[in-house]
């Protein structure tokens, strides 16, 4: 029974909680990883897309709840997504015909795209704080839980019970969808292998005659979908709060890094690195090995690594371990 609990109380502080960070954290990296692999640029706004996205199907959400509109037991948010979606897509592809067209067509260095995102970041960061303001912003309603932490130890009999809330039940289904119906577009659909030749070979995708102001357009399209899905989810999974977006672009950089940037797969599998990554080292594991040993064997300090303050350090330690030793990433995408 003690070695059940110890692995109920790892569920619920440690395996459920990185699966659905590392959910979020892959549908953000896929989004950087498509920028870099298909328009060639490291994109630093794209944590504050995230937030943009996320602002818009808020706001479209209070509307929604405030007209008595809801889904029952799942968000509303839900019904709100796909508005948040299209108001992304069309500032990206605005931001993209006032800022990016002219360095493209004046073919800029990669490192002048860099510093233009850099600006965008800033103009973005603070539309966003102007229209819904700096503080947290709760807008999760529905069930809280697909299966409480009481209920658990009713059904099993356990001391621990484990807890599965909502938020992370959805993100991982929404994930799931969103990386299935990305990898059928990139791989059965023209245009999606269009924009794979014009990844792969630029100048030979132009001689066969691809449109390139087309993948432009669907690419920005998609980044805005998959970074407006992982911004819901996480606000949802924890609370909205602009800041907090900026700070996940360190994560999310080092998830497309970790398993390949240009690479779809790399993405994904470097989100859920990064994210047991950061959970497992800056949790405590000490209520999991007193279940395991001997009352007089029970450990007195906390037996954490890390403080959780400095969950990002982790990011940032694998980040500069994967640059180093293997630039290409875990699935060998492009060097950087």
């Amino acid at each position: 029974m003690d070695f059940l609990n110890a692995i109920v109380v790892l569920a619920n502080f440690v395996i459920v909680p990185a699966t659905a960070y590392g959910a979020q954290l892959a549908l953000g990296a896929l989004g950087v990883t498509l920028i870099y692999g298909i328009l060639r640029f490291s994109n630093f706004a794209h944590g504050d897309t995230m937030a943009f996205g996320a602002m818009v199907t808020i706001l479209v959400t209070w509307a929604l709840q405030g007209a008595g509109v809801s889904l029952g037991p799942l968000p509303t948010a839900l019904l709100a997504l796909p508005i948040g979606i299209a108001a992304t897509s069309l500032l990206l592809i605005g931001t993209d015909k006032v800022v990016y067209k002219f360095y493209r067509q004046q073919k800029a260095k990669p490192v002048i795209y860099v510093i233009a995102s850099l600006g965008v970041m800033f103009i973005m960061n603070g539309l966003v704080r102007f229209i819904i303001g700096v503080d947290d912003q709760r807008f999760a309603d529905g069930e809280r839980f697909i299966i409480s932490a009481r209920n658990f130890r009713t059904l099993t009999g356990l001391d621990e019970g484990l807890a599965i809330r909502t938020s992370q039940g959805i993100t991982v289904v929404v994930a799931l969808i969103c990386v299935i119906l990305l990898f059928w577009f990139l791989n059965k659909t023209r245009t999606g292998k269009s924009m794979r030749a014009f990844s792969d070979n630029e100048d030979l995708a132009l001689l066969s005659g691809i449109n390139p102001e087309k993948v432009v357009l669907v690419t920005w399209i998609i980044v805005a979908a998959l970074a407006t899905t992982a911004g819901v989810l996480y606000g949802l999974d924890k609370s909205f709060k602009p800041f907090t977006y900026f700070q996940l672009l360190l994560p999310i950089f080092a998830s497309a890094i970790v398993g390949g940037l240009g690479n779809p797969l790399g993405a994904i599998a470097g989100g859920f690195v990064i994210a047991f990554s950061e959970i497992t080292v800056t949790y405590a594991f000490r209520r999991v090995v007193n279940h395991l040993v001997p009352e007089s064997w029970e450990p007195e300090g906390l037996l954490q690594l890390l403080s959780t303050d400095y969950k990002f350090a982790v990011s940032f330690a694998i980040l500069l371990i994967v640059l180093l030793f293997k630039p290409t990433g875990l699935f060998k995408g492009k060097s950087i």
